[in-house]
């Protein structure tokens, strides 16, 4: 069976709900007629990650559980990274797709990498197997709009790989104005760092030069490649995409500028041709060693991953586990929890005899609002705190679990709770649990704000913002070595606004955050504190 050779049957004049019928993949074999149904007989039971394997590998993929209105081109993008898409076959009525690779170990990478993360689109999860079918022959008269979706997606194609020996009427696409890109992102709840940008636009060509800025209170940024061609390539598979989890989503028009002018390589602009240019005054240089310990920090974000109209589906930070089913792939997805995830950690190991709400308030608000705090009444070196959603708790879970506070490793794991109970009215459980619902003190409240870009690991250097005209570096480093650690650099900003202020080691710059953000400077200043990826 697996090795039939089928045929779409010829029916022009036939209505598409006829075509539907299940007799659209004709084949010697009679009883394989309905066989677009049931690819591996799958359909009816719930399809289970290793059943993804079934059957012998294919280059024809079946994809299944598709959303009704979604198109063409979703479907195609999510081949597009494991190699060329010859062919798609589009059934509408059964919510399903018949996708061809050019080569069947594209098609063996691909269904690799979706075994280890499911991939979404249009914000449900799909399914996709081998066929049964080695190849898809579809009438060109009934199969129309996916062809010339397809011919235009081929057309990019052909153009960035001149050797690959197929040739396409160079009208198919119309040929892109600029290298450059203009990309606005939409609903950012987390951070998009020039770095995440980079990556996610490097599997289209190599990427020459990235700027980035905030403009009418929202993230942009401009992207120039080599080659147009790489930049319509991008724009047609990412446009509308999200990078996270039903968030951060990517609005890409072609720029009218056809070159970029970068002066400064830091974490705002870079210039990957010229990586000597100086990192600008009061941006600290990125060191390279720092750089690699941060990219190797993120790919364990946790952050979940998902395309929501769009297609490819996770365009994500890689993570070691899936690195491996897609290292061909060269796109890696974070299988994380949604936003609807569960919200209450459980943190044990607690320094009983000094740990409070309030310093747990604050060091986990550094990657999430949190909600409620409860200390374990019978277990007090143990507490629940309670995120505002499923991404915040991921995250801090994946950046505090294993630190140091209060001299004590501690443990932070999901909790099976979904909220943190007050007490009953009037009863006193000795300031255990703790409110923190209106606190002003939240650090992501407003939508796009700065502080979803500045969310870095612990580390012992810190952020040191709102600090009044009057305080000086000596204060300072006096309030800060009083927290019982060791000031080992400090560096203002140009405008003395900020600082740098590192301290001897991650578990001193941990406790002198607690201490110290939102520490009053007087002249109503409160001082923020957060962790930077930088070194002075």
């Amino acid at each position: 069976m697996d090795g039939i050779v089928t045929e779409v049957a010829v029916g022009v004049k036939r209505g598409s709900d006829e075509l539907l019928s299940g007799s659209v993949l004709n084949s010697p074999n009679s009883n394989m007629s309905g066989m677009v149904v049931t690819a591996n007989g799958n359909d009816s039971k719930k399809f289970k990650g290793e059943d993804k394997m079934d059957g012998a590998p294919s280059r024809v993929l079946h994809i299944r559980k598709l959303p009704g209105e979604v198109t063409e081109t979703e479907v195609i993008a999510l081949g597009l990274p494991f190699g060329k898409v010859t062919n798609i076959l589009m059934l509408k009525g059964k919510n399903q797709a018949f996708l061809e690779l050019a080569t069947e170990e594209a098609a063996i990478t691909m269904v690799n990498y979706y075994s280890a993360v499911t991939p979404h689109l249009r914000n449900q999860p799909i399914y996709i197997q081998y066929s049964n079918h080695k190849e898809l022959k579809t009438d060109n008269t009934l199969n129309q709009r996916a062809q010339v979706v397809l011919q235009a997606v081929t057309a990019v194609q052909t153009a960035n790989t001149p050797l690959s020996g197929t040739t396409v009427s160079e009208s198919a696409v119309t040929p892109a104005q600029s290298p450059v890109l203009r990309i606005i992102i939409d609903n950012m709840y987390y951070p998009v760092t020039l770095d995440v940008l980079h990556q996610i636009f490097s599997k289209f060509g190599a990427v020459l030069k990235i700027i980035t800025f905030t403009k009418n209170n929202q993230f942009q940024a401009l992207l120039q490649y080599g080659d147009p061609v790489n930049a319509q390539q991008a724009k047609l598979a990412l446009d509308g995409q999200n990078i996270y989890n039903a968030c951060c989503t990517l609005r890409i028009d072609f720029s009218k500028l056809v070159n970029l002018n970068v002066k400064y390589n830091n974490d705002k602009s870079r210039d990957y041709t010229r990586p000597d240019l100086p990192s600008g005054d009061g941006q600290p240089a990125i060191d390279p060693a720092i750089a690699a310990a941060f990219a190797k920090e993120t790919s364990l974000l946790g952050l979940p991953v998902a395309a929501v109209p769009g297609a490819l589906s996770p365009l994500a930070i890689p993570n070691a586990a899936a690195a491996a089913a897609a290292a061909a792939a060269g796109r890696v997805g974070m299988p994380g929890v949604s936003a609807g995830g569960n919200t209450v950690l459980l943190v044990s190991n607690l320094n009983e005899e000094m740990v409070t709400p309030q310093s747990l308030f604050t060091l986990f608000g550094v990657y999430g609002d949190v909600q409620r705090v409860k200390i374990l009444y019978n277990k007090k070196d143990s507490a629940l705190i309670q995120m505002a959603d499923g991404n915040q708790s991921q995250l801090a879970m994946n950046h505090l679990n294993g630190q140091k506070m209060y001299g004590k490793i501690i443990r932070v794991t999901l909790s099976k709770h979904q909220t943190v109970q007050l007490p009953r009215e009037g009863l006193d459980d000795q300031g255990l649990t703790k409110d923190f619902g209106n606190s002003p003190l939240h650090r992501f409240k407003k939508p796009g704000s700065k502080n979803f870009q500045n969310i870095f690991p612990p580390s012992a250097t810190l952020h040191l913002s709102n600090i009044p005209p009057s305080v000086a570096e000596e204060d300072l480093r006096t309030l800060f070595a009083n927290t019982g650690g060791t000031v080992k650099a400090f560096k203002f900003f140009q405008d003395h606004k900020m600082a740098l202020l590192q301290m001897a080691t991650v578990e001193e710059a941990i406790q002198a955050l607690i201490d110290l953000h939102n520490y009053n400077l007087g002249e109503n200043h409160h001082l923020r504190v957060s962790f930077s990826k930088s070194t002075i």
